[in-house]
C-alpha cells in the first residue's frame, strides 16, 4: 500500500469537486478523505496501490466539468493523519 496527498488549486470549491474525487477514488478501491481548505484549495489524502494513486492523480488534474484545475501539488502524507479505509468527505 502507498499513500499520497494532493493539494488541488484553481476553481475547485463549489463545483462538485469533492464528490467527483469520492466517485473516482471509490472506483479505484482507494481509502482516504477529501476536504476544502480555507485558502480555496482542495486537499485529497488517499491510500491504495501505486497504480490506483496514479489514476486518481490524473483524475484530480482533470477535475469535473465545472472545475478549472490550475495546479496539483503532490506531497507526502503526514504521519499523524489517520487515513479512513473508505473514502470520506471532511
Amino acid at each position: 500500500m502507498a499513500a499520497a496527498r494532493f493539494l488541488v488549486r484553481g476553481r475547485v470549491q463549489g463545483v462538485g469537486f469533492r464528490w467527483f474525487v469520492v466517485r473516482e477514488a471509490e472506483g479505484l478501491g482507494l481509502g482516504g478523505l477529501v476536504r476544502n481548505l480555507p485558502d480555496g484549495a482542495v486537499e485529497v489524502i488517499a491510500e491504495g496501490t501505486p497504480q490506483a494513486l496514479e489514476a486518481l492523480e490524473r483524475a484530480v488534474r482533470r477535475g469535473p466539468t465545472m472545475a478549472h484545475v490550475d495546479g496539483v501539488e503532490k506531497l507526502d502524507v503526514p504521519h499523524d493523519v489517520r487515513i479512513p479505509n473508505r473514502f470520506e468527505i471532511h
